[in-house]
């Protein structure tokens, strides 16, 4: 079936880049069309470390304008989604052996002033013997620095995007492949298919966006049919989680021998994640997984700081995505730029721009260098206006989560005080809209477990393109930690029939 309409944009992927672009673009006036063949979210945007953040180790490869632009755009996003962003503070011990304390203190005192800090406190020394955030560390560590950041819900910050690219007239489409595009009389003609349903479609565009991702070269040579296509260095990153190190809220910072660092962060209230690694891959993205000599990495890694050793056995879950950066030579896999790199197809007729490289904290300025090139092609349309607009559930202040759960505890007092969290930081004011008229636990309908109810479930398939179980517990909410083969089965039925319906 082939559309008369013509869309401004079609952006291929949907993930943070995607759904940002598409929903800056949207905003501006322009028509948009989004495929992603599978899920939102479901390659590198949903397997990052989970942090909003300027990146102190870049300051060591001398990448200033992209740690400018981050740490400027940590309050930005924290304004603009509090409910699934919140300030979190980093303690990175002190090691003679590792970067001198000058060095540190002049890194941190650069992260503390390049960029634009409002809301977050600046660093601080910490003595180690006698705070509490000491107490989980190897009796060694006598000293620390202590800085701020911010913690995000990385899938839940790509689906906002879409939702409100959506409410804003975008036509978002998941499991759906984009088979071929061709450039026919200044105009694209792209042909999709439904991966569920198999149906196919003709869609038609003035301008592309590639936004693939891992596979942003191989939509160039399977999609577009160019054979030239060699500009992503495909880079491996992993995380492992296991039960909790220690009680208090801190994440810590670990300097590794081989001058890399590592990350441990408090993570879905019971857990501590451990990640990242860096190495090169060269397969196929979708089968990535962690190796054992990266989980024997990070196990040995976390272990030269904790008083308690990081064993393989106390593994609850691992997960692992590759990153597409811009291949720009380096020698080693973690040298290479995190910066975006924003390249318009040379070919004549109507254009197509690929995306390498970026990070979901800069991938709002990221859309907005996009749309600066789409305004040259396309014609300028309206301002920049996304950085002062909230997401979906996050317009209350950056530090009004405490009174926003009272809220909903006071209009919902049936709830569970930890669902009522979990709702808060999930959907922010948008659970209200889940709820409903819910008077009752029993209004919430079928528990599959740990507090996933069926309300809840219908909600998402409904509002949130959720099709599958793995949607649910591992991108929508993070309870695939928690349910168990049976429970997950039980959901699984449950999506089945409602998509039957």
């Amino acid at each position: 079936m082939a559309q008369d309409k013509v869309y401004d944009v079609f952006v291929i992927g949907g993930g943070i880049n995607g759904c940002g672009i598409a929903r800056d673009a949207i905003g501006r006036g322009y028509s948009v069309f989004l495929a992603e063949m599978n899920d939102l979210a479901s390659g590198t945007s949903s397997w990052s470390s989970k942090l909003i953040h300027g990146g102190f180790r870049y300051l060591e490869y001398y990448e200033f304008r992209l740690v400018r632009e981050a740490l400027s755009e940590r309050e930005v996003l924290l304004s603009n989604a509090p409910h699934i962003i919140w300030p979190m503070r980093f303690v990175l011990p002190h090691h003679k052996d590792m970067r001198p304390a000058w060095l540190l203190r002049l890194g941190l005192f650069l992260y503390d002033h390049i960029g634009k800090r409002k809301l977050l406190p600046g660093t601080t020394t910490v003595d180690l013997k006698t705070s509490p955030v000491g107490k989980p560390l190897k009796p060694l560590f006598s000293k620390g620095f202590e800085y701020s950041d911010c913690w995000v819900n990385d899938a839940r910050l790509v689906v906002l995007n879409a939702r409100d690219a959506a409410d804003r007239g975008a036509e978002i489409r998941t499991r759906t492949e984009v088979v071929s595009a061709e450039r026919k009389d200044g105009i694209w003609e792209v042909s999709i298919k439904d991966r569920m349903t198999r149906a196919s479609e003709t869609v038609k565009a003035r301008l592309i966006v590639n936004a693939g991702g891992p596979w942003v070269d191989r939509i160039l040579t399977g999609v577009v049919g160019r054979n030239d296509a060699r500009n992503v260095r495909l880079v491996q990153g992993s995380h492992i989680v296991v039960p909790k190190l220690h009680d208090h809220d801190r994440a810590y910072i670990f300097q590794n021998g081989d001058g890399r660092i590592i990350f441990a962060l408090p993570y879905e209230e019971d857990f501590t994640l451990i990640g990242t690694t860096d190495q090169d891959y060269t397969g196929d993205p979708k089968d990535v997984v962690i190796t054992d000599g990266e989980i024997d990495y990070l196990c040995a890694a976390a272990s030269e700081y904790f008083a308690k050793p990081v064993e393989r056995d106390s593994i609850v879950w691992t997960y692992s995505g590759v990153r597409p950066l811009y291949d720009d030579g380096a020698s080693e896999a973690q040298e290479a730029t995190r910066d975006y790199v924003l390249k318009p197809d040379p070919a004549d007729g109507a254009p197509l721009i690929n995306i390498f490289g970026g990070k979901i904290t800069t991938a709002r300025k990221l859309a907005e260098s996009m749309l600066e090139l789409i305004e040259d092609r396309l014609g300028k349309k309206s301002a920049p206006w996304t950085h002062r607009a909230a997401l979906p559930g996050g317009d209350f202040p950056p530090d009004g989560y405490d009174s926003q759960v009272a809220r909903l505890q006071s209009d919902y007092p049936f709830l569970d005080p930890q669902l009522t969290r979990r709702y808060v930081r999930q959907y922010g004011t948008c659970a209200w809209k889940l709820l409903g008229n819910a008077a009752s636990l029993e209004d919430l309908g079928q528990n599959f477990g740990y507090g996933l109810h069926a309300l809840e479930v219908d909600y998402l398939i409904s509002h949130e393109w959720a099709r599958e179980a793995a949607d649910v517990i591992w991108r929508r909410t993070k309870r695939g930690l928690r349910l168990d083969a049976a429970q997950v089965s039980a959901l699984e039925t449950y999506m089945a029939d409602a998509r039957a319906a």
